[in-house]
């Protein structure tokens, strides 16, 4: 696939990495690894500028080199997600049907953050061995 191809789509998994920082529904981390993954194949320097930014370079560099994530991105994620979705459901969302969907895949998405490994008790467990 030619280089500028591989950009455009790491800008644009960029942009919907950045959409999870406040839409309850979307993920985060799984776009910033899209966007990584493009910039590593097409751009160093593109791949370097995410690597360095503060708030989307830790969360990748944890993930490549533990599969976790910070205790700290965990609550904040968890945090916008109960309370962006939960506003939503609440003064949003009129239909109870549409309702109880909304809040099961958000319920869903907290299950799934809560699952993932958290980063301090790797690098704990790894100390310790």
């Amino acid at each position: 696939m030619p280089k500028y191809i591989l950009i455009i789509i790491g800008f644009i998994f960029v942009g919907l990495g950045a959409l999870g920082l406040i839409l309850p529904v979307m993920p985060t981390t799984p776009f910033l690894l899209v966007a990584a993954a493009c910039f590593a194949r097409s751009s160093e320097r593109f791949y370097n500028w995410l690597m360095d930014l503060h708030l989307f370079g830790p969360i990748i560099k944890n993930w490549e080199e533990t599969k976790s994530i910070s205790r700290n991105t965990k609550l904040v994620s968890i945090a916008s997600i109960v309370l962006i979705g939960g506003a939503s459901v609440v003064f949003i969302v009129e239909s109870p049907t549409v309702k109880l969907v909304v809040t099961t895949v958000l319920l869903l998405n907290i299950l799934l953050i809560t699952r993932i490994r958290t980063t301090e008790t790797v690098c704990l467990a790894e100390i310790e061995n």
